[in-house]
């Protein structure tokens, strides 16, 4: 079961878009994100604590060997959870829920600003996709097409070569699988 803490932790939003931008980036260091990210040092410095607490990020090398600056990088760990897992803590369940709600959030508001500023290139929107269904399953078939899905993702991201010359974007994949009626 993950810690409530890290969970938290990378849900708050400026803290979100830290560690996506240190896994599709790499190490960075502190004014750089804070100028990417349109935030003050001090708050992005405050907040790579938060999330090196929770062992999202870690402290990085200079590459150039200079001393004086702070570098980061994402560690490479990664979060899965259910709201269910704190069920026997309702204070944590609590937060669970929050970061769930701003997971959520995230995940339309990014689909959202796609469908308002980036769906003008032809080119990417064949490629951009959406998909769903509506069938019966249990629990356990529920959980096994996450797994499934997740490993199929993994196994996608991985063989992107990200150093052969291909111009690329960044792009968010989520899926939802969960119980409902029609």
């Amino acid at each position: 079961m993950e810690d409530i803490g890290a969970i938290t932790a990378v849900h708050h939003p400026v803290r979100r878009r830290i560690v996506d931008h240190l896994g599709l980036y790499g190490a960075s260091q502190v004014g750089r994100l804070a100028r990417a990210l349109d935030q003050q040092v001090g708050s992005i410095s405050h907040h790579l604590r938060m999330l090196e607490r929770a062992g999202l990020v870690e402290r990085a090398d200079d590459p150039t060997g200079d001393k004086r600056t702070s570098w980061w990088r994402s560690s490479g760990r990664s979060l899965s959870w259910s709201v269910a897992d704190f069920a026997d803590s309702p204070a944590d369940a609590v937060l669970a829920r929050s970061a769930e709600r701003a997971n959520i959030s995230t995940h339309v508001g990014r689909l959202s600003a796609w469908h308002r500023e980036g769906a003008r290139d032809p080119e990417w929107n064949r490629a951009a996709f959406s998909t769903d269904t509506l069938t019966w399953a249990s629990a356990q078939e529920l959980a096994a097409l996450s797994e499934a899905l997740n490993a199929t993702i993994d196994r996608w991201r991985r063989s992107i070569d990200v150093e052969d010359g291909t111009q690329r974007r960044p792009v968010f994949v989520f899926a939802h699988g969960f119980p409902t009626t029609p």
